[in-house]
Parts: structure tokens; sequence; C-alpha cells
């Protein structure tokens, strides 16, 4: 995939400037990246598609000034991407949490970097749920199971009867859906990814956690 066709791939348009932002944060990915484990080495080539693109599909189907926060953001997929994306809106924020010190300082770069709306907190998800007390949204990317991203959400979901989360999934998504339903429940809505046909990110809302598991449980 060539850059400059990636976002009419996820349906997403953007300025030349947002391009040029894009152009800054991979040059720069691609410079941290050969001393970081920012993604899977197997993946680091292919980082347009793989990576940007795939982060990408998040504000396509959120597009709002929304106020989010990523869960381990890592590599800035998709927090540095929506965050960057926010700033041709001139709205909305990201707050990032990424514990891992050598990546929270490179994503730290990345916004200064690209000019995008957000910050990043170097503190474990557990205290970022009082830090951060709310949101409308929250993402995370190759983090978790569903189960536990569920677990992690829960303060915020409280909190904010309206939040909704988008996590990207892969081929097992469907196994995850279930094993959560013996625990959790909230609506879901599945949108198919337009870039890893075997993947899908999980919309989630109305999330509450159920007094007795549900029939059939284990």
């Amino acid at each position: 995939m060539k850059k400059n066709d990636f976002m009419e791939v996820v349906g997403v348009n953007v300025s030349r400037e947002t391009l040029e932002r894009f152009d800054r944060f991979a040059s720069l990915f691609q410079k941290w990246a050969r001393t970081i484990n920012l993604v899977a080495p197997s993946t680091k080539d292919n980082l347009w598609e793989r990576h940007i693109a795939d982060s990408a599909q998040i504000f396509k189907i959120a597009p709002g000034p929304k106020h989010w926060i990523d869960l381990g953001s890592g590599g800035g997929f998709p927090g540095v991407i929506t965050a960057i994306l926010l700033a041709e809106r001139g709205a909305g924020w990201v707050d990032m949490v990424e514990s891992n010190h050598k990546k929270a300082s490179f994503l730290r770069m990345a916004i200064t970097e690209t000019g995008a709306r957000g910050a990043v907190h170097a503190i474990r998800i557990e205290d970022a749920q009082t830090k951060l007390p709310e949101c409308d949204a929250i993402s995370a990317r190759a983090l978790a199971e569903l189960e536990h991203l569920l677990d992690l959400a829960e303060p915020w979901a409280v909190r904010n009867p309206l939040l909704r989360c988008y996590f990207h999934k892969g081929r097992d998504y469907q196994q995850e859906i279930e094993k959560a339903r013996g625990r959790w429940g909230f609506d879901l809505i599945v949108h198919q990814s337009a870039i890893e046909p075997d993947s899908v990110i999980l919309e989630l809302a109305k999330i509450r956690r159920l007094s007795q598991p549900a029939a059939g449980a284990e």
C-alpha cells in the first residue's frame, strides 16, 4: 500500500498537512524502532498498512472530537494515529497510557514532532483509572484478551454509562467474546477490518459486570 492511498482504503479523508504529520511520525518510528521493540519485528517493514492504516480505522468508526484513553499505547497504535487525526479537526484529545518508559519517551517525541492532540502518561493502567477519571472512549490494540480489557475498562464504564470501547482483535475474536460474556454484559458491534481480512474492531457499549455467571459459562 502506498502512503498516499492508505486513507482512501480505510475511508478517511485528510489534508496534505495531515499526511505530512503521518510522514513525520513514520520517519520517527523507523528511527526509534532500530533500538526499541515498538511492534513485532515481522510487521515493522509494513508500517503504513499494517499499523498506521489499521489504526486509522477507529477514526472512521468514531470520527467525532472525543476524549480518548488509549491503553498500552506502545508504538503509538492507535493512540498517536487518532491524536494526529484529531489535530486536523482541532478538537478532541487522546490520553495515552504506557508504563514502559522508553516507549513513553517515543510517544512524547511523536506528539511533539507531529503536533498531535494528546498526552502520554508513563503509569500503570490501574493507576490511570484514578489519575484519568473520565473519558468518552477507550481504545486498545494488541494489549490483552477481551475479558481482561473489560476488567481494565470497568472503572471508566461505571463513571460514564455512555462510554464506548474500541478494541482491535484478530482471528480468534469470537472465542474471546464468548469467554467474556461469562462475566460481562455489553452491547457489541463487530466492524470488519479493511486491512486484515481475519481481523475486526470490536465496538462495545453498556459494559457491566454480571452479578452471576451467564448461563452455560464455566
